[in-house]
């Protein structure tokens, strides 16, 4: 295998496909109304302190009205959330219509049905690129674990294959 000195962006799209990732919603209260978007670079950074981070893009015209939020809510999306990620991934109109939601004192927004949920404040910010990466800290957070997640993997939202992977061996 060789790799290109250069390719088109399209070409790296496609290989960054091949990995699955999970899709968060992150939302906060912007003006008492819910504001938010679908993330798929959502990761953990850190248990001590703890600390996770999104990666979003500074065309973004979403990120720019959060940013500004004291605390942010990251909903990590369920099996069963499809239609919330493709609301929350468009691109204008109420991302929150029909969808159940809460706020907590501080203006964090979190999804029903998520399989888990973080209450953050944003620690850092630096631009990547086309993105910016921005490290939260996690000040309260909660569970369901009767819940599966949803996957983006080959530029498609999935369910997992709850099937455990054969066993190999090394002969």
């Amino acid at each position: 295998m060789t790799l290109a000195e250069t390719f088109e962006p399209v070409t790296l799209r496609r290989a960054f496909a091949a990995f699955p990732t999970g899709v968060a919603a992150l939302a906060a209260l912007v003006d008492g109304s819910p504001q938010g978007m679908a993330v798929s670079s959502f990761t953990s950074v850190s248990l001590e302190p703890a600390l996770v981070l999104v990666c979003v893009a500074r065309s973004s015209t979403t990120w720019p009205a959060l940013s500004g939020s004291p605390r942010l809510g990251i909903s990590v999306l369920s099996e069963r959330q499809q239609r919330a990620c493709q609301q929350l991934s468009a691109k204008g109109g109420d991302r929150f219509a029909g969808l159940e939601w809460r706020s907590a004192p501080s203006g964090a927004v979190f999804l029903e049905g998520a399989g888990a949920w973080f209450e953050c404040s944003a620690e850092q910010q630096t631009t990547a690129g086309d993105h910016n990466i921005v490290v939260l800290r996690v000040h309260d957070l909660d569970r369901d674990h009767d819940t599966y997640p949803l996957v983006f993997h080959g530029s498609r939202l999935c369910r997992l294959d709850l099937d455990p992977a054969p066993q190999v061996t090394n002969r």
